[in-house]
């Protein structure tokens, strides 16, 4: 993933079946086609990638 500064609060990534790149405060959980944070600490849309052929292994920490 080629990324934007991240802001100091993002302690994970993720990207969407779709593409679309999120920054997470809190660890996501996942839902049909991609991430979301469950209402727990804030989220970030970092930009728009090619979709993944694995979408469900693109989360990780942030460095």
């Amino acid at each position: 993933m080629n990324l934007p500064p991240l802001p100091d609060w993002v302690n994970w990534l993720a990207q969407d079946a779709d593409g679309a790149i999120w920054g997470y405060e809190a660890e996501p959980n996942k839902q049909d086609y991609g991430w979301y944070e469950n209402e727990v600490g804030r989220i970030v849309r970092l930009g728009q990638g090619a979709p993944p052929a694995d979408w469900e292994a693109t989360l990780r920490r942030a460095p």
